[in-house]
């Protein structure tokens, strides 16, 4: 139970009280990622699909199913996309760079890859519930799924801390190797589940857009690492919006 406070404590805006904080309660909470990421995605697959049933159209259903998350999440992880992108722009050192993702204003590279991801998920979920309210929030559920597993990959043992305080101090390098693999094929298999509603090729196509969110979040971990020394709150932030983007994207294709 500490970790799933934890985890829906740290990644959401619903009241649950997080009662511990050490490094036993953080690699629980990460590894308990995912199930924030299900409720995340359930809220957002509900009021696209209500919308949607009551005539509202793909677009507005679409917008409606991107703006649950920002709102459970209280636009911690957009924040933290913005924040990232200022930082890797400014083509400062390590330690310059991640002054200027603590600032509290967003800069150009911000704004722009704030815009562009935003409206990449409308486009991609709009496409989606274009085919069905099924599809739709399908799709929903299977990006904040693939959005919360990106997070607890990044806290796999050998992932640094990029400062010795914050969020990602507390949770970096906490979950085992082994474990978050696992995690990881569990939300690959979920993903498969979730997209046989719709025929084998339905699952083939979840499940790819899940390993396909991952590697473009470790990208950008990988990235991140090279350039800041290691992972931050904002950080895990660009790894979750990533992630849900890269999954929405892809299943728009077939």
């Amino acid at each position: 139970m500490d970790g799933i406070r934890f985890a829906f404590g740290t990644l959401t805006v619903l009241p649950v009280r997080v009662t511990r904080w050490d490094r036993a309660a953080a690699r629980s909470g990460m590894v308990c990622a995912p199930l924030a990421g299900l409720v995340v995605g359930l809220a957002a697959a509900a009021l696209g699909a209500l919308l949607l049933l009551l005539g509202s159209g793909p677009l507005l259903a679409a917008v409606a199913s991107t703006a649950v998350p920002a709102a459970l999440t209280r636009g911690l992880h957009l924040d933290g996309l913005a924040d990232v992108a200022d930082g890797l722009g400014s083509a400062k050192p390590a330690e310059d760079a991640l002054r200027v993702m603590k600032q509290s204003d967003i800069g150009p590279f911000g704004v722009v890859t704030l815009v562009l991801v935003l409206l990449a998920q409308i486009a991609a979920l709009t496409r989606l519930y274009g085919d069905g309210w099924a599809y739709g929030t399908a799709a929903a559920v299977v990006a904040a799924l693939a959005a919360r597993v990106a997070l607890t990959l990044a806290c796999r043992r050998g992932v640094p801390a990029a400062r010795p305080d914050g969020l990602g101090a507390a949770v970096a390098g906490t979950v085992p190797l082994r474990t978050a693999l696992a995690v990881a094929a569990v939300v690959t298999a979920a993903g498969a589940g979730t997209g046989a509603l719709f025929g084998p090729y339905g699952a083939l196509r979840h499940a790819l857009a899940v390993i396909l969110a991952l590697g473009a979040a470790q990208l950008l971990l990988r990235h991140c690492v090279k350039r800041f020394g290691g992972v931050t709150g904002d950080v895990f932030g660009a790894l979750a919006e990533t992630a849900a983007t890269a999954a929405l994207v892809v299943l728009t294709f077939g």
